[in-house]
């Protein structure tokens, strides 16, 4: 468990809001999933509320263990989406996989910015993306679920200055997986990322969409969506 570990009052209750059950087959599945998750990870906290989400996800529940949270980033999280500041994807999957129901935020995708960067520095679309979004980077949400080289890039843009709000690092592989995530856990910014080669697009939309749901929870606009 995190040292910075938050409680969120009635948010880690068994009554929560569940935006993206939207039939009732959707809603009996995502409130015994999350039920079973709730007794086998634990519901203390909003670090806990992430940890079942990501679990369920995954299909593991060895994933609460991996889970690493630096610098209280659920609250961030809140706060930015408070702010409506753009959440700023690594790729197209994470993008569509995030819920567009009960915030204001803008979500980008990071491939559909600095082509150009790519070929002339010969670098990953999606390195060259956070580059080209530098402007939008201060205060916003940044979702990284595969690609190691972006998450590096941010970091190495953070060093010199930039300031997103939260950052969940959960890129997933073989090759500066593990090792960019190390380094972001250095990093003076709030964020969620998972320990090792694990991660993926599962683990970075269900952190995101979980602290949406906790934001939706608190927000007049929590009448819509399922309770479970």
């Amino acid at each position: 468990m995190s040292k910075e570990s938050s409680r969120h009052g009635d948010t880690t209750a068994n009554t929560y809001i569940d935006p993206g059950a939207d039939t009732k087959e959707g809603y009996a599945i995502s409130k015994k999933s999350r039920t079973l998750a709730r007794e086998m990870v634990g519901n203390n906290t909003v670090e806990d509320r992430v940890k079942q989400r990501c679990s369920v996800a995954v299909g593991d529940f060895s994933m609460a263990d991996l889970m690493r949270f630096n610098k209280n980033p659920v609250k961030a999280a809140l706060d930015a989406l408070r702010n409506r500041a753009p959440i700023i994807t690594d790729i197209r999957m994470v993008q569509v996989g995030i819920q567009k129901k009960g915030h204001q935020s803008e979500v980008l995708c990071a491939l559909d910015y600095g082509s150009g960067i790519a070929r002339e520095r010969e670098i990953t679309r999606s390195s060259a993306g956070f580059l080209a979004l530098q402007e939008k980077l201060p205060g916003s949400i940044v979702v990284i679920g595969n690609a190691p080289s972006a998450l590096l890039s941010l970091c190495g843009m953070i060093r010199n200055g930039v300031r997103p709000a939260v950052i969940i690092g959960a890129p997933v592989g073989f090759v500066n997986a593990a090792e960019s995530k190390e380094i972001l856990r250095t990093i003076d910014i709030p964020s969620i990322s998972t320990e090792g080669t694990r991660g993926g697009t599962p683990v970075a939309v269900a952190s995101i969409n979980e602290c949406i749901a906790i934001f939706i929870e608190g927000s007049s606009d929590a009448g819509s969506g399922h309770r479970l």
